[in-house]
């Protein structure tokens, strides 16, 4: 298994997420993205990431337009490199599993994650494994979360369908045909998925 890319730290948690600063600005994972950090008693806590934003350090300050004389966006950062101390990325995670000795459960965990956890991207393999159960979509399904419930469960499935290869097409069929089990009572939102889905499962 090839070693996990160490993306952020947890600053606030609760059972069902948490917010995670960056460590580099910029770097958040991207949307829909399964990572995971550590609870008390040896947990893993999986979750998708279910929204990014960047910001000014100080509470209630916004940064400032800086580039009316500036030739390009990067120009704006060697003129004033304290930018980097004054803005952080964050991401909010969805917490949809844990694991126990390596067993996997698709509900929320016991207890939350933990302040100053490190946040890991989970690797290809171990998002063939979580994924491998599709359990996890009614926690996808029922969340409260900033964006549309639907956009986030589009981006999850398209990149876990990236783990699957040759098999990605089966994956997001198999995903397609749960989803469409879970919202036989809302052919509108199923409509909505299914559509955002078509062109990464080749039609």
């Amino acid at each position: 298994m090839l070693e996990n890319q160490k993306t952020g730290e947890v600053i606030e948690a609760s059972t069902s997420g948490y917010l995670a600063q960056c460590y580099e600005l910029y770097q958040s994972p991207a949307l829909g993205s399964l990572v995971k950090t550590r609870g008390d008693n040896n947990l893993e806590i999986f979750g998708v990431v279910c929204n990014t934003s960047t910001l000014g350090i100080e509470p209630g300050r916004r940064p400032i337009a800086r580039g009316k004389d500036a030739v390009s966006e990067e120009e704006i950062y060697r003129s004033s490199p304290q930018l980097y101390k004054l803005l952080k990325s964050e991401f909010d995670v969805l917490v949809i599993g844990y694991s126990v000795e390596g067993r996997i459960y698709q509900n929320l965990p016991p207890k939350p994650a933990r302040i100053h956890g490190f946040v890991y991207q989970c690797t290809m393999e171990e998002v063939r494994l979580f994924s491998r159960c599709l359990d996890f979509l009614s926690l996808l399904l029922n969340a409260r979360v900033e964006i549309p419930v639907e956009e986030l469960v589009i981006a999850t499935l398209r990149e876990m369908a990236k783990s699957y290869g040759i098999e990605r097409r089966a994956f997001l069929v198999g995903a397609g045909k749960e989803l469409a089990v879970l919202l036989s009572q809302d052919y509108v939102r199923l409509k909505t998925i299914l559509k955002g889905l078509r062109y990464d499962a080749g039609e």
